[in-house]
């Protein structure tokens, strides 16, 4: 496959599988480690190139005082974590770090906003934002909150490509990590922003103090919507001091992989993006994940407001791995998928 076309080949559902049961996702996840690595990366040679990785930079626009309650995050004002809370930036500075992503070699820019969802007052400048970035060559996305149909559709005109919203764990765990909205919140938003066209960008984190099954649940839940997500982020628990579940139990690195191997599978399409707690991973943890069918990372220096690995030790993992970034697509032949 050739790293200058399209990461993303397609939005449909695997005529494989149009509908997984819990019962069936199981039993692929507790395959033998090595024949479970096997069938994804033979998913993921059928679907991308094996041997790229696709770069996003992710960047606060606005942080902290978040009225939701969600247990792992810094930035909710229900819990003491020392953050302070900003303002939206201006325009024209999300605009000026997106050219410094884009030079540093991401053709993917993620632009993350501390709202239970937006104000209308503050969507001008959001779609100036998506309109500016997207002039840049680089493919958007956005994470603002729950969305109206309204918002949605706005963004969609905005030429907005890609809206992250995490389901984050199972519906029967959810009301244990957040109270201030339900998991039926979360997939409205996701039904809004794909009737107005925007693909969706929808993962979870690890480490929440779930089980197992319940890991297992979200993908399925994910798997078997109307079209699954065309990005997958998954996270492991950066514990934050001061949240809710900042002592919550590590996520067994082999465990961490297969779930990595189980959305491959899962949902073949889709970008499976090695997401948050990447500073917790050894580099064979990491190359595993790859092996695996991750095939996109945020890189810099921080995730919203987590630490990441660097720009350096990034490229030197991904040298000696034999891994390429992908190429930043020229605006006239059309942005970068992830």
């Amino acid at each position: 496959m050739d790293c200058n076309t399209d990461l993303h080949q397609a939005a449909e559902p695997s005529v494989e599988n149009l509908v997984w049961t819990l019962e069936e996702a199981s039993q692929v996840y507790e395959l033998p480690f090595m024949d479970l690595l096997f069938q994804a990366q033979t998913a993921h040679r059928e679907n991308f190139d094996p041997n790229a990785i696709q770069m996003s930079r992710l960047l606060s626009i606005k942080t902290g005082g978040c009225a939701e309650d969600c247990g792992y995050c810094s930035q909710s004002s229900k819990y003491p974590t020392g953050l302070k809370a900003t303002k939206l930036m201006e325009v024209e500075k999300v605009v000026d770090e997106a050219r410094k992503a884009r030079e540093q070699g991401a053709t993917r820019y993620c632009m993350g906003a501390a709202w239970r969802s937006p104000k209308d007052r503050d969507m001008d400048s959001i779609v100036a934002m998506v309109t500016e970035v997207k002039a840049l060559g680089m493919e958007t996305c956005m994470t603002l909150g729950m969305l109206s149909p309204e918002q949605s559709e706005r963004l969609s005109h905005a030429g907005l490509d890609y809206y992250n919203h995490n389901v984050d764990t199972s519906e029967e765990y959810y009301s244990k990590v957040i109270t201030t909205r339900t998991f039926a919140d979360r997939l409205e938003t996701l039904a809004n922003v794909r009737e107005a066209g925007i693909k969706v960008c929808s993962g979870g984190i690890l480490g929440l103090g779930e089980s197992v099954n319940d890991r297992i649940s979200m993908l399925v839940t994910l798997a078997n919507l109307p079209v699954p997500p065309e990005s997958v982020p998954i996270n492991m628990l950066i514990p934050i001091p001061g949240s809710r579940l900042a002592n919550s139990g590590r996520v067994d690195p082999i465990e961490f992989v297969r779930m990595i191997a189980l959305a491959r599978i899962m949902m073949p399409n889709s970008a499976v993006r090695l997401s948050a707690g990447r500073t917790e991973m050894s580099d064979e943890t990491q190359a595993l994940c790859f092996l695996a069918g991750a095939n996109s990372i945020f890189v810099g220096e921080t995730l919203l407001t987590a630490d990441n690995p660097g720009e350096d030790h990034d490229n030197k993992l991904l040298q000696r791995l034999g891994l390429k970034p992908m190429s930043l697509v020229s605006p006239s032949i059309g942005s970068a998928q992830c």
